[in-house]
């Protein structure tokens, strides 16, 4: 009698696995990989901190906030002369994001690496972290 593939993998799919279980020591941690993956996310946060100030900014253009603060301000100074622009503007706000990203990258990409460096030390005390996985 000839069976097929589905009939096969039908008998298969009755019988009853055992629940393995295995667990797993976190023992080394490759510095080189921490800050790889430490430097993509810090630029992918990099770049939501810069799209973010634009956002904002654009945002409370267009929505007459720049224009209610630079009356308040010109009612509190009784001077027509001073505006938010003129202490704030939009290539100050992109350039402040920017420097501010740009620090963001360096120091969470360091801080990785120092994090990486000192889990690597401290394994030698405490063994490492332990994982359980089980098969369902």
């Amino acid at each position: 009698m000839m069976t097929s593939v589905a009939d096969k993998l039908a008998k298969k799919s009755e019988r009853r696995t055992s629940n393995k279980q295995v667990r797993l020591r976190l023992v080394q941690l490759d510095i080189w990989s921490v800050v790889k993956l430490a430097l993509i996310i810090a630029v992918c946060i990099g770049v939501v901190i810069i799209v973010a100030a634009i956002l904002l900014w654009v945002v409370l253009a267009n929505t007459g906030v720049m224009d209610s603060f630079n009356s308040l301000l010109n009612d509190v100074t009784s001077n027509e002369d001073i505006t938010v622009e003129s202490f704030i503007n939009f290539q100050g706000v992109l350039g402040f994001s920017a420097i501010l990203a740009l620090l963001e990258v360096v120091v969470t990409t360091a801080l990785a690496a120092i994090g990486a460096f000192l889990y690597n030390l401290s394994v030698r005390l405490t063994g490492g972290l332990v994982f359980g996985f089980t098969n369902s």
